[in-house]
């Protein structure tokens, strides 16, 4: 027999506040359910005592309608009523029983299923039965593969069982689930999975979304973060080192004194006399150097002297380069130019560079689309940058983000 009334009842709000703070899943959803005549006489009489405040009565006709229902139907059907009488009472374990019950009925599926399979979820979580409660939520995500929000708080849950790569993966499929709606995944969500992929070393999938991150959200310290650790994950030369400090200056990553020292150590170092004076100026500027301060001093008293010489010799550097037969004076011609700022003329001698060849054609072209950039010509400096293989193919993704949102 069919029975409609106690069918169209619905269990309502349960929540799995210790484990999901997004668990707004949808409803149990009615049911057409197929009883027997002593099931459907059972369910009447609890139905009939839900509505009564008598709990002797009410607990009488729970333990009645249970012992008749022997169908799948008639089990789901007392579980319903069961919870109303817990959520009623405000009885906590009622409820519980009646989730288990309803799993158990076999009858929810799908998204009526998942609120149901998370309530348990929350419950082995509270008592320490972590496992189980990942077996669970593992249930509850096959079941909504598409919710991104539902797959990022799986992808918290792994990392709390230190579950790093899985995490990782779990807060990517969030990141493109959200994305794939035509929404901005939260900030957090890329933040998380980066610190997740940095502390597990896990080099390409942090690398990415370093990137990721500072596509969506291109702030200062996100740029810093993000090229912090693809300078630790990535396979990094003391070039790619100097030629990631200089992207951190291009997005205002720079920050604090040991940011600006190394980089000026490091073209100092590197006979770029020009742009390290440049940079420990800017440091000043900032605020975030100190000209007193003992190292900082005897750096701008050391540069200072020799970017005036340098800057003088530019142009005999850029006429011998153009007439020379290797591509090495160009390359340190354009190096020059690049560090004062002329970008233009970097670009000119770093294309010299690449016909006069001799030189790795990554580490040029990654450097005339730099240039190319700050210069204002963004299609010729993307085209520079596909160019780039290898190591510093990363680096030129980077540019080319940062490029993407400087001209939106």
């Amino acid at each position: 027999m069919r029975m409609t009334k106690i069918a169209r009842l619905t269990v309502a709000a349960i929540g799995t506040a210790a484990i999901f703070a997004s668990a707004a899943f949808a409803q149990i959803q009615p049911h057409i359910l197929n009883i027997s005549r002593d099931e459907r006489i059972a369910l009447n009489a609890l139905q009939t005592a839900t509505a009564t405040p008598d709990r002797a009565a009410q607990d009488t006709a729970l333990n009645t309608a249970r012992a008749a229902a022997q169908s799948a139907s008639a089990r789901y059907a007392v579980a319903n009523l069961q919870f109303q009488l817990g959520r009623a009472r405000g009885d906590a374990q009622m409820q519980n029983q009646a989730i288990d019950a309803l799993v158990a009925s076999g009858v929810p599926q799908g998204a009526e299923l998942a609120p149901l399979l998370a309530a348990q979820a929350s419950r082995a979580y509270s008592a320490g039965d972590l496992r189980g409660a990942d077996r669970l939520l593992t249930r509850v995500v096959e079941l909504q593969p598409n919710n991104p929000v539902l797959v990022a708080d799986h992808a918290q849950y792994k990392a709390r069982l230190g579950e790093r790569p899985q995490a990782v993966t779990l807060f990517q499929r969030a990141i493109e689930l959200q994305q794939a709606a035509g929404q901005p995944a939260p900030q957090s969500w890329h933040q998380r999975a980066l610190a997740l992929a940095f502390d597990g070393r896990l080099a390409p999938q942090g690398i990415a979304l370093a990137r990721g991150l500072v596509a969506a959200y291109p702030s200062p310290s996100n740029w810093r973060d993000a090229l912090l650790a693809y300078r630790q994950l990535g396979t990094v030369d003391a070039t790619l080192d100097v030629d990631i400090g200089r992207l951190m200056r291009a997005t205002g990553a720079l920050f604090g004194e040991r940011d600006y020292l190394e980089l000026a150590r490091s073209l100092d170092g590197t006979s770029l006399p020009g742009e390290a004076k440049a940079v420990l100026d800017e440091g000043v500027q900032r605020g975030q150097l100190n000209a007193s301060e003992a190292e900082v001093r005897q750096l701008i008293t050391r540069t200072n002297p020799r970017a005036t010489t340098a800057r003088n010799g530019l142009a005999r550097a850029r006429t011998q380069a153009l007439a020379a037969d290797t591509g090495a004076p160009a390359l340190a011609a354009a190096d020059a130019q690049f560090g004062f700022g002329n970008y233009a003329e970097a670009a000119e001698l770093y294309r010299a560079a690449l016909q006069k060849g001799g030189q790795d054609p990554n580490l040029v072209n990654s450097r005339l689309g730099a240039a190319l950039a700050l210069a204002g010509q963004r299609a010729e400096a993307e085209a520079a940058w596909r160019a780039v293989t290898g190591p510093r193919a990363d680096l030129a993704g980077f540019w080319m983000t940062w490029l993407a949102r400087r001209a939106s």
